[in-house]
């Protein structure tokens, strides 16, 4: 069968969108759609009419008509069945068959047009699939939802801030108020950023907001020197957070009195987590820069990932699209080969080309190329030219398995091992972070480890940090075994993964480019970025 167009039209002939699947000038169609109500017979119930050139198959929509315009070779039981399935797209998608609801939607409609329907002949696609071809999501608009998110709980976060230091400085106020003159020694009381103020004997000056006990430990130092050599007065026998927290760091931590001087906010503990706002500005991370040619391609693709402890995979979505971008006139025609399909996602792969471009053949090699090849790509211009998405729960997909296996003891401790390897090889991982939540109150001794950890106060977990995860180096796999107070082994989890890649999950990868027509293959740059959105093990 041979589709020319699929058409929405009034009972008078008038179109309302029009989706032309060979080369029909608008003069043509409007002609066309405009004799087609004529032709229809008074009191039948076909749903078919034929001239000496094309053949009309229609539907009634309520005050409109549904119609395909075919040739008269094609098939018509196909051809029946083709226009059912463009009426259920219309009434899915369209909350009423009106004229003004049709336009309002008409861009989805004919999107979902070029999905049933391709260069005149039918795909076998469901109604299901063509909606959820549809439903695919923009990369780019989730990292601008990200960065709103970000700002606006940095915003929060910065008022609570704000609130916190105002009531210390009260508090401050009425304790200096209450004392009937400058010899006035107050006792430590506690607030809500989890330390205490030590106030000192002096004269009331304006109140500062708290500064957080800081430590500098010290191997020649055998015992905690005092915190202040002015002697003061404690009030109440229980000990406060900020007490149970300086007994936890040992008899090494050495405090000078400048550490309880009041004073400006101590800057946050520094840790090896990238911010996530900032992460968002940049998703680069350390993932190389491209040096960008004439002909320019662009593969993102963004993972969701959740991983069982016990082995399997719960739920994993990936999206990708690839972008091309031409800054010279004389490099527009062209092709781009790619590589055979890789092992990832087997047949689940869904792929979607840009409207203009020719979908991939069955069983022959990937190429992307414009349907009619007497035109040229855009130039200057970042146009997405396919997409693909990949669902499913196949464990071999995984691109970096983890394992957290915790072990408690007799004596009230658990030792955790957790190691990392790279499965795919058609990425390089950088800026790998590993993040094991810890128990409340409980800090890890690490016994042996590969790249780099510290503790992250914000979220009282240690952060395993790997710069480079390559499969071509000693970084494929590494390990890191610590030990820390406490027996529940599910303490330990969700162990929480971020990383920036360089190279396609999917396996999308250009083996190379060539020019239509006279003149010399051009020099083009590949730019391939992964990020993982969510990486979790449960």
């Amino acid at each position: 069968m041979v589709v020319l167009a699929a058409s929405i039209c009034t009972k008078g002939g008038k179109p309302v969108i029009s989706r032309q699947f060979r080369d029909m000038s608008r003069t043509r169609i409007e002609s066309l759609l405009a004799s087609f109500p004529k032709l229809i017979p008074t009191n039948t119930q076909h749903t078919s009419v034929e001239t000496a050139d094309v053949r009309y198959v229609y539907q009634p929509l309520e005050d409109l008509y549904i119609l395909l315009i075919t040739n008269k070779a094609s098939n018509i039981l196909q051809d029946i069945d083709t226009l059912h399935l463009f009426a259920r797209v219309v009434s899915d998608m369209c909350r009423s068959a009106d004229e003004r609801e049709i336009l309002k939607n008409a861009f989805d409609l004919l999107g979902a047009f070029d999905e049933i329907v391709s260069s005149g002949y039918r795909e076998n696609v469901s109604l299901a699939q063509v909606k959820s071809i549809l439903e695919m999501e923009s990369h780019e608009e989730k990292i601008q939802e990200i960065i709103a998110r970000n700002k606006e709980a940095e915003a929060k976060e910065l008022i609570k801030k704000r609130a916190r230091e105002l009531e210390l400085q009260r508090r401050e106020q009425q304790r200096r108020g209450g004392g009937g003159g400058t010899g006035y020694l107050g006792g430590i009381s506690s607030n809500p950023t989890g330390y205490s103020q030590v106030p000192r004997y002096e004269a009331p000056e304006p109140a500062s907001s708290s500064r957080p006990i800081s430590t500098t430990t010290t191997s020649s130092t055998p015992a905690r020197a005092p915190a202040f050599k002015g002697s003061g007065m404690k009030l109440g026998s229980k000990k406060t957070k900020q007490a149970e927290f300086v007994d936890s760091l040992g008899p090494e931590a050495v405090y000078t009195p400048e550490t309880f001087a009041p004073s400006a906010p101590a800057p946050e503990p520094a840790s090896h987590h990238v911010p996530a706002q900032h992460a968002a500005e940049n998703p680069r991370g350390s993932v190389p820069e491209v040096e960008q040619e004439s002909v320019h391609i662009v593969i993102k693709e963004s993972l969701s990932l959740s991983i069982l402890r016990d082995g399997g995979v719960q739920a994993m979505e990936l999206k990708g699209d690839m972008n091309l971008l031409i800054t010279d006139a004389e490099h527009a025609h062209l092709r781009i080969t790619l590589t055979p399909p890789s092992d990832f996602g087997g047949n689940s792969v869904q792929f979607k080309q840009h409207p203009n471009v020719g979908k991939f053949a069955p069983g022959q090699t990937r190429v992307i190329a414009l349907k009619d090849p007497s035109k040229a790509f855009p130039v200057g211009q970042n146009l997405a030219v396919l997409k693909w998405r990949y669902a499913g729960t196949d464990e071999s997909n995984v691109p970096l398995s983890i394992n957290c296996w915790p072990t408690p003891s007799n004596d009230g401790t658990c030792e955790v091992s957790i190691e990392y390897e790279l499965e795919n090889e058609n990425v390089t991982l950088y800026d790998v972070v590993i993040s094991i939540p810890l128990p409340d109150g409980s800090y890890p001794t690490v016994s042996s480890h590969s790249g780099d950890w510290s503790l992250d106060p914000s979220s009282h977990s240690l952060a395993w940090t790997i710069p480079v995860v390559s499969p071509d180096n000693e970084t494929r796999s590494g390990s890191l075994i610590f030990t820390v107070n406490g027996v529940d082994a599910g303490v330990f989890f969700p162990v929480e993964v971020s990383f920036v890649g360089q190279g396609s999950l999917a396996g999308i990868i250009v083996s190379g480019i060539q020019k239509i027509g006279e003149g010399e293959t051009p020099a083009y740059s590949i730019d391939s970025l992964v990020t993982a959105d969510e990486y979790l093990v449960v």
